[in-house]
């Protein structure tokens, strides 16, 4: 017959659970201290990444809001898939710009996430791509550090060029287009003129329209853009 092994104490083995709760208990005030202590500062790089992108295209002189809490969402086909930030520019009261992130669907390698800024009098103040996966040497020449290509979009606007100008060279527009990358130009150059479009059935209503408070998707719906026509 085997012998019998010794039993645990009961002593020892709620000793252990404590240890092991009290181990736990640390673990996640350590990692929740770490979040509170890091937080503030990931955000602050994040709006000084925003303000980065909305001052390549805007004058700094040309609002003193702050442009990164003056923000509208809306929905429309006209600026692509999806909900799209809309952030103003004011000068005391006076509307100066607006910054939109409407994407280009028909890019080579999927969807073009853009940066489009409109002066108030519906000329384009610039063009800057936020995000895309379009092919590194070719179709990344649409990024201003790559190129200036994007760059030939500030000062234009719906009547500047006609309606047949904005398409690239090939297909008998004003835009060039890159070597070995057409499709990748001819998406931005449809979606820059759709976004201006837009500013321009519904310029009043972005102005006026009041700014999202609360940041939780949960907490408002984006504005579709004919609520207030």
């Amino acid at each position: 017959m085997l012998p019998m092994l010794p039993m645990l104490p009961w002593r020892n083995m709620l000793i252990g659970a404590a240890l092991l709760g009290a181990f736990a208990v640390v673990g996640t005030g350590m990692v929740t201290l770490t979040h509170e202590l890091t937080e503030h500062r990931i955000e602050e790089n994040e709006r000084d990444a925003l303000l980065a992108n909305f001052h390549a295209v805007i004058s700094p002189e040309s609002h003193d809001n702050e442009l990164h809490t003056d923000r509208i969402e809306v929905r429309d086909e006209l600026l692509g898939k999806g909900v799209v930030d809309v952030y103003r520019a004011r000068l005391g009261d006076v509307p100066t710009a607006v910054l939109m992130t409407p994407s280009a669907p028909d890019g080579y390698s999927g969807a073009i996430r853009l940066l489009v800024a409109i002066n108030h009098d519906g000329t384009l103040s610039g063009v800057r791509v936020l995000k895309h996966r379009e092919t590194p040497g070719l179709g990344d020449k649409i990024e201003a550090q790559r190129s200036d290509w994007i760059l030939g979009f500030a000062g234009l606007s719906l009547g500047n060029p006609e309606t047949r100008g904005w398409a690239v060279k090939k297909d008998g527009g004003d835009f060039d287009q890159f070597t070995g990358a057409t499709i990748t130009p001819r998406a931005v150059v449809g979606a820059v003129p759709r976004a201006l479009l837009y500013y321009r059935q519904h310029r009043e209503a972005l102005f006026v329209t009041p700014a999202i408070v609360e940041v939780d998707e949960d907490d408002h719906e984006p504005w579709h853009g004919d609520d207030h026509e």
